[in-house]
């Protein structure tokens, strides 16, 4: 891993409706330890979203991603999980814990600059069209 610094990042997913099988990317984590740098993004696609599940609750959607944004940042309105270190945050957005909102399996990488760049990356490659 010379010349790059080691990174973990997972996708989360929307699964309207779990006996269906169908899923949408709708976000990104990415955690470096080195860098001590955790970043969440988010974006819903309302039209494909509604084309698998008409009925999908997309305000309480927006509600749980912008919760996982906030314990990303360690904003203290999002509790004492936001408190936690950075990894420990990571390990609590890339774990499942919802039907609908599902992570990947967590990958690793290399990044030779910003991991914040890798999250970019990430987003326009897996999550936008």
């Amino acid at each position: 891993m010379t010349g790059g610094e080691p990174y973990s990042w997972a996708l989360l997913r929307v699964v309207p409706r779990v006996e269906r099988g169908e899923r949408i990317n709708v976000g990104a984590a990415v955690y470096s330890r080195r860098k001590r740098y955790l970043g969440f993004a988010f974006e819903l696609d309302e039209v494909r979203l509604r084309a698998l599940d008409p009925a999908l609750d997309l305000d309480t959607l927006r509600r749980q991603l912008e919760g996982l944004e906030r314990v990303a940042a360690g904003a203290p309105e999002a509790g004492r999980i936001a408190g936690m270190e950075p990894a420990d945050r990571f390990g609590f957005i890339a774990a499942p814990s919802s039907t609908v909102l599902q992570p990947s399996p967590v990958h690793v990488g290399v990044c030779s600059g910003d991991p914040a760049d890798e999250l970019d990356d990430l987003m326009r490659r897996y999550v936008r069209l």
